[in-house]
């Protein structure tokens, strides 16, 4: 028997070697079993699936589970991403939507995510009371999917048609088209590549059409997965900006027309930016642990408040359904911002970025320099250490025993919300965060410039690992 845990966003695993239809078998009776006590009478569901491989094969298991439990399944016909999923959970007003993705994970995973009826990440209570209803093994029924369809008890929707109406009614798509700035699009393969074409229909496309395994890599849009794409927009004068989305499209990478990458931290300043200046909204700001401290800075001149969550982000997204947030944000591309779902969306807010773009007639660069004259420039690079898990261990125990200053680097400031954080003066610092389900030690380092970014790297390897 396979113990399923279900880890930051939903449960992931191997194809085939615990990702198979029993498990998933599984996981979907105790999510029935979570509905029929919690949902109040509410026995519906949405129910998607992204690119991945047997992706419709194991979402057409878990409705079948579904439809023996006594719900009734609204299930999209073709691939949709993640937010599309979380959007048609709140319009066809679910108890819950479910989507078989394994978002930016390698091709060998797939994957099972929870979506709440506001249109979000289930909040973590939720997902440890349907974790803690998984069987060890599934023995009730399961109704014939064709069966099922014909009697209604599984309906089809269009969560991809819902999803660009509300892009229509939320952007000025005539300004972004428009603008004269050319726009590059990379899908990675992922769930972003039909949509967009509606979306952007001048756009160049890159990776935009099924490959289930990715081309061998994963569909996470960080830079040295986006080689490709980086070369395209430095090769071809006619394209200014680039959007890169994972394989479920609710994660954002972008690019200048140099092909340069610009990290979360930029986009999400950036973001503040266009909202609080342009927008006039207002809202709270919460992000997570591993976010630049120049959010603080650039939201203190706003007189926005700032929280600081644990990684993941239904942390951000429990805030964002209790309180009234501006921009919720993560290190590793998740944002969502105020006027659209709690819940990441990698396509909506590369929107927003070519909107300020248009609406400004500033470059990225030009408008990434409006940032610095407000808090100053700066550079974060971060590694993913895989060593051992007896290295790994013992350096959580050199930071647990308090750790005074690596090589000539003073520590100013500790913070340990998730993990261990290392402020030094010139406002750098350094992030010791380890991975719960496989022996990485992730190492952030942020400075004013990517040599002091590798220094702090280095110094902080050499005095953990050795």
């Amino acid at each position: 028997m396979t113990k399923i845990k279900f880890g930051t966003d939903g449960w992931r695993a191997i194809i085939a070697k615990d990702f198979t239809v029993d498990n998933v078998k599984r996981v979907a009776y105790a999510t029935a079993l979570w509905i029929k006590e919690h949902g109040n009478g509410n026995n519906s569901i949405v129910l998607g699936f992204d690119c991945r491989f047997a992706g419709r094969l194991f979402a057409e298991t878990a409705a079948e589970v579904f439809v023996a439990e006594g719900l009734t399944v609204k299930m999209a016909p073709t691939f949709v991403s993640t937010p599309m999923i979380s959007l048609a959970a709140l319009k066809y007003k679910a108890a819950l939507g479910i989507i078989l993705t394994a978002s930016h994970n390698p091709p060998s995973y797939n994957g099972y995510k929870v979506k709440a009826h506001f249109g979000g990440p289930a909040v973590p209570a939720v997902i440890a009371e349907i974790e803690a209803l998984i069987p060890d093994q599934h023995t009730g029924a399961t109704a014939n999917f064709k069966e099922a369809v014909e009697q209604g008890k599984i309906s089809f929707i269009d969560p991809e048609t819902d999803y660009l109406q509300a892009v229509e009614e939320g952007f000025d798509l005539n300004a972004i088209n428009n603008a004269g700035f050319g726009i590059a699009y990379d899908a990675m393969y992922g769930a972003g590549q039909s949509v967009i074409k509606k979306i952007l229909p001048k756009a160049a496309y890159l990776h935009c059409d099924t490959n289930p395994g990715f081309q061998g890599q994963a569909p996470e849009p960080i830079h040295k997965n986006l080689l490709e794409f980086s070369a395209f927009l430095k090769e071809n004068d006619d394209y200014h900006v680039g959007l890169a989305n994972d394989g479920d499209a609710d994660r954002i990478g972008m690019y200048n027309g140099k092909g340069e990458f610009i990290d979360s931290h930029h986009l999400i300043l950036l973001l503040i930016y266009y909202l609080k200046e342009h927008k006039n909204y207002d809202g709270k700001v919460v992000i997570a642990f591993s976010v630049t401290d120049k959010v603080k800075k650039l939201c203190e001149q706003y007189g926005l408040e700032v929280e600081v969550t644990k990684v993941g982000f239904k942390y951000i997204a429990g805030k964002m359904i209790e309180e009234d947030v501006l921009l919720g944000g993560e290190e590793s591309g998740g944002i969502a911002v105020k006027g659209h779902i709690p819940e990441r969306d990698g396509i909506w807010m590369g929107l927003l970025i070519f909107e300020l773009m248009a609406k400004t007639g500033k470059s990225m660069d030009e408008l990434i320099e409006t940032i610095y004259e407000k808090v100053g420039s700066f550079f974060y690079k971060r590694n993913d250490l895989h060593i051992t898990e007896e290295a790994k261990l013992g350096a959580l125990e050199k930071c647990k025993a308090g750790i005074k200053s690596f090589g000539d680097l003073k520590v100013l400031k500790e913070e340990t919300v998730d993990g261990f954080k290392y402020h030094f003066e010139n406002e750098q610092w350094l992030m010791i965060r380890a991975s719960g389900t496989e022996p990485v030690l992730r190492v952030y380092a942020e400075s004013a410039d990517e040599a002091g970014a590798d220094k702090i790297l280095k110094i902080a390897e050499e005095t953990l690992v050795g």
